[in-house]
């Protein structure tokens, strides 16, 4: 079922419930009785200001002036500078209530700043929260700071391990949003992945949502929010602008609409939240509650279980150790029994089963028509390189069958294809070439053989297995008819190719049209759009690409920075196809475009154009993976220490099989 924003406003209200709903909005109640003059006259940590009074009911927070409250009725928090407690601000030591005790404030002056530093860097509270109703006792404190006193050097070690981790995980990574930006560039469409998290529900999510997010311009020592509206989306990636600054764009940010501090409107209500206008615009008004009110009738918000099918769809079956029959990438006609690794994002890492250190891997989707359960070499009749490993490791599973893409039944028992007809097919050695290719064998269940015309090995260990119904298999004519550079055979000298003549010379025919799949589902790609996308030559990189032409269901995938020559034809519902902020949510790495990585990384070989018997390439010049890291790192943080440091926390006659190629409708030319 498709997820449907809330409407979480009505247009008509009473009187009552319009009061009753402006209570729930968890402000800061200061903001409705303070003055717009919002400045003071003393920026000093230690001055001592007297708070106005307020009734008993609603404690405060004394800022620059301004006052606040806490919704739920807590009283003004402080955070110790010595061991980062967290309490009440009235409990805390001194006149200045920078420490929580006299022992924190003495160890301030003795350590200098030292542990502070390390208090702050932690970023996270207590493991017991603090509850200071009342001001503690002497042997209470005394006792916390001999616990913190313990924890010193453990800390010290944490905290050179997170910097060693640092050094080694590229600091700077790519920011979607600045490469978007504000014009006309977009991004596919989530709805477009159907493989990837939230690709079935993401339901009518589009610009003008609103949702609470961080506010990072509030001045204030604790983390507040406030309400955002959807500006524009790309993928997963949401440029976000804070209310109140109607047509101002200067503080508009990009964030990633999946992550856990974005929410419904009405969280922080629920959840005892301070709901805080940013710094810049506080002036703009005196009664922010009424302000929320009238922006927000009839507008939508995400649903209020947005997060949890975030996390639900972030679950995939596939785990560590488990069996699967995956393509051998050194003999494409063949399969091998490999063994999972890692699971990323739905994206596997295979290690073929006699390899004993992990190095001999391959990268492929879970939905990928690459893999296979354990017998389905066996089953169909496609070659099988059997294993040498005679004992297998402890938790080793065969992959249960229905964790596997089920494929289209066909009917192999009237006219179908046979073992030497021809027809057009994406080389799976040079994925930006449509080649004239042969029916090699014809296995079960609708698998065929197919091999390239002209560069086939002798053995026929570069055929390649498609099924009847794959999208990366057309009738002879596709590409004239689509105005598709069809590559002939090596060798050939006629040109330009004529199928015709072709057939004649060879004494073949021509696959019927009608074995063909003719769906194409309405995928709503169009070109110019954005996403991160596999380099299927070396697929264990996802990198940052466009799509430039559609024919069909049949996309014409660009990898930014990198000339034509490396494009790749793949179908609509590929699983290597994926939304703008896919790595970001999976933490998978994302490889830049080649023009913006060789600003920022040494300079390495350059990349060759050149077949290969395997089914990989040559790795992108500029790829930001080490060549010693077997599996991709994550994406480092913005800013780059805060995660880290958060870490604590393809038979009719010759004349009538053309006939049939020219005049079938799905095949007219159509373009986008």
């Amino acid at each position: 079922a498709e997820n449907k924003t809330d409407s979480f406003i009505p247009a008509e209200r009473t009187v009552r419930s319009e009061r009753k709903r402006r209570d729930s909005f968890g402000m800061f109640d200061g903001y409705d009785s303070c003055s717009e003059d919002s400045s003071s006259s003393s920026s000093s940590e230690d001055s001592d200001e007297e708070v106005p009074s307020l009734p008993a009911s609603l404690p405060i927070i004394k800022t620059n002036g301004q006052v606040y409250t806490y919704p739920d009725g807590k009283a003004g928090m402080a955070t110790c500078e010595m061991c980062g407690m967290v309490g009440v601000r009235d409990a805390f030591y001194s006149k200045t209530k920078r420490f929580c005790s006299v022992s924190c404030s003495r160890s301030y002056s003795s350590n200098s700043k030292k542990a502070s530093i390390l208090a702050r860097l932690q970023g996270k509270p207590p493991t017991k929260k603090a509850k200071v109703l009342q001001k503690q006792p002497l042997m209470a404190k005394l006792a916390a700071y001999a616990q913190y006193q313990a924890n010193q050097q453990y800390q010290l070690c944490s905290l050179m391990t997170i910097l060693v981790v640092v050094a080694v995980i590229p600091v700077k990574g790519f920011d979607w949003g600045r490469y978007i930006g504000t014009g006309d560039i977009n991004g596919a469409p989530v709805g477009c992945f159907k493989h990837v998290p939230m690709g079935t529900s993401w339901g009518d999510l589009a610009e003008g949502v609103r949702v609470e997010v961080p506010n990072t311009d509030s001045g204030l020592p604790m983390k507040v929010y406030w309400i955002a509206g959807v500006i524009k989306l790309a993928g997963f990636k949401a440029l976000l602008r804070y209310e109140g600054f109607d047509g101002d764009s200067g503080r508009d940010f990009w964030c990633n609409i999946c992550v856990p501090d974005i929410h419904p409107v009405g969280w922080c209500a629920a959840g005892g939240k301070p709901l805080v206008p940013p710094k810049s615009i506080q002036h703009k008004c005196t009664n922010w509650k009424a302000f929320l009110v009238k922006c927000l009738t009839g507008a939508k918000t995400l649903p209020i279980d947005f997060s949890t099918k975030v996390q639900q769809s972030m679950q995939f079956p596939f785990k560590k150790l488990m069996r699967v029959e995956v393509v051998d990438k050194t003999h494409l006609c063949r399969t091998r029994v490999a063994l999972v690794e890692q699971v990323i994002g739905g994206r596997l890492r295979l290690v073929y089963e006699e390899c004993s250190d992990g190095s001999d891997d391959f990268w492929c989707h879970m939905y990928s028509p690459l893999i296979h359960s354990i017998g389905w070499s066996r089953g169909i009749g496609h070659r099988f390189k059997r294993s040498d490993v005679s004992k297998k490791l402890d938790g080793q599973v065969d992959a249960p069958g229905q964790l596997f893409v089920k494929v289209k039944d066909v009917d192999q028992s009237g006219e179908w294809f046979k073992d030497g007809m021809k027809l057009e097919a994406i080389d799976p050695l040079n994925l930006s070439a449509i080649c004239i290719a042969t029916v090699r064998k014809v296995l079960a269940d609708g698998y065929l053989m197919i091999g390239i015309d002209g560069s086939e090995a002798a053995d026929g260990s570069d055929w390649f297995c498609y099924h009847s119904t794959s999208p990366s298999i057309f009738p002879a004519g596709f590409c004239e008819i689509n105005t598709i550079e069809l590559t002939p055979p090596r060798g050939y000298t006629k040109l330009p190719f004529r199928w015709f003549d072709y057939l004649r010379e060879t004494g073949s025919v021509a696959a019927p049209v009608k074995l063909f799949n003719k769906e194409v589902p309405n995928h709503g790609f169009r070109p110019g759009m954005k996403l991160e996308a596999v380099d299927l030559m070396e697929p264990r990189l996802v990198c940052v690409a466009t799509v430039t032409r559609i024919v069909y269901r049949l996309l014409r995938i660009h990898f930014d920075g990198w000339e034509d020559e490396y494009d790749q034809w793949v179908d609509c519902e590929s699983p290597d196809l994926y939304p703008v902020g896919w790595c970001q949510l999976t933490g998978y790495q994302l490889q830049p475009p080649a023009v913006l990585a060789s600003r920022e990384l040494p300079p390495s070989v350059t990349k060759q154009k050149k077949k290969s018997q395997q089914y990989k390439g040559q790795k992108k010049s500029g790829s930001s993976v080490p060549s010693f890291c077997p599996v991709p790192l994550p994406p480092p943080p913005h800013p780059p220490l805060s995660l880290f440091l958060s870490l604590f926390k393809g038979k009719a006659a010759l004349t009538a099989a053309l006939h049939g190629c020219c005049s079938a409708s799905l095949f007219t030319p159509k373009q986008h």
